[in-house]
């Protein structure tokens, strides 16, 4: 997928910033009763609906089995990691995500937010 920085929101100092989106994910019940081919017809759903992505600059970071045996390490199965040139890309992701039925197979948690640098993110935890 492309990465189109004329997309990108720019910060107070006029930098690119790419906005993120992280997925912990696990399969309820219902996924796991499901027969084989079912889940094979819902994914191919799942992978159609992904072709459109590209052109509004969302681009996969990272898409797996989580590790359990990591110190703090979530519950969660799965981890997506996206990266987003501005919150409508991420909003369109998540409207997608969700119009696909994907929340009713999949306990599901999201964690959004805009890039910063190092010195930044101190700052803010300094000040919550």
């Amino acid at each position: 997928m492309t990465n189109n920085a004329a997309h990108h929101t720019t910060s107070s100092k006029g930098a690119s910033m790419s906005h993120y989106l992280v997925e912990l994910y696990s399969p309820k019940p219902g996924w796991l009763a499901l027969p084989a081919v079912q889940r094979s017809q819902f994914l191919d759903g799942i992978k159609a609906g992904m072709g459109g992505l590209g052109e509004l600059g969302v681009e996969i970071l990272m898409l797996g089995q989580t590790e359990p045996g990591i110190d703090q390490a979530s519950g969660h199965r799965f981890l997506g990691i996206w990266r987003l040139p501005d919150a409508r890309a991420r909003d369109a992701l998540l409207a997608g995500i969700k119009a696909s039925g994907w929340y009713d197979h999949f306990e599901h948690v999201n964690a959004a937010g805009a890039g910063s640098d190092f010195s930044s993110h101190l700052a803010e935890l300094a000040n919550a």
